[in-house]
């Protein structure tokens, strides 16, 4: 660089060395290449904490398998025939009462069935609990949706939200985290 602040230029048309020996397009190649390297290892570091140091472990996975697969067993039959039962809907408004409430009928007795005894676990004997609380919220309100039918009124199927979430979705994510699909509340069909 000269005195009056230009750049000075060798005889070939490149610069010439500044004061430190180093060419100012070699300082900001270098930085470049840093910037690169600590991003690469960033992002390298973030992987790997990810797929091996992080706990998988679902929040609502308890231990006691035995209980979860019994659960399964209990469950499934109970899906069947609400499946049975939806195939046999009509335009009918009381007939369509009938039907959610011998569903919600099935429900109830699932419910109260896997209530009666609970998984012999610490963390299952405090969250399930909890579970079977939400299935009986959303049985009742499958019965108020029945109500609505026999006083005459087609209404949507509303279910209760806990704190924001929909009662199903918080329902059947508990039963697919814990292998208990056929626990899993109806999401589909005319009877809710």
């Amino acid at each position: 660089m000269t005195p009056d602040g230009t750049t000075q230029r060798s005889p070939d048309g490149g610069r010439t060395e500044g004061d430190d020996g180093i060419e100012a397009q070699d300082r900001s190649f270098t930085f470049r290449r840093l910037l690169v390297v600590v991003g690469l290892l960033a992002f390298a570091a973030f992987w790997f904490w990810a797929l091996f140091l992080i706990d998988k472990t679902s929040v609502n996975k308890f231990e006691d398998r035995a209980w979860a697969a019994n659960a399964e067993e209990v469950c499934a039959p109970v899906q069947l025939a609400v499946r049975r039962l939806d195939l046999q809907a009509s335009p009918d408004l009381q007939v369509r009462a009938d039907l959610i409430e011998e569903g919600t009928d099935l429900y109830a007795a699932m419910i109260d069935e896997l209530a009666s005894d609970l998984p012999d676990d610490p963390k299952g004997a405090a969250i399930v609990p909890d579970w079977i609380a939400d299935w009986r919220t959303l049985i009742q309100d499958r019965y108020d949706y029945a109500a609505e039918y026999r006083a005459g009124n087609e209404v949507p199927f509303t279910e209760t939200a806990v704190q924001g979430v929909p009662i199903t979705e918080r329902l059947e994510t508990f039963a697919a985290d814990n292998e208990m699909k056929s626990c899993s509340p109806p999401r589909r069909g005319v009877l809710g």
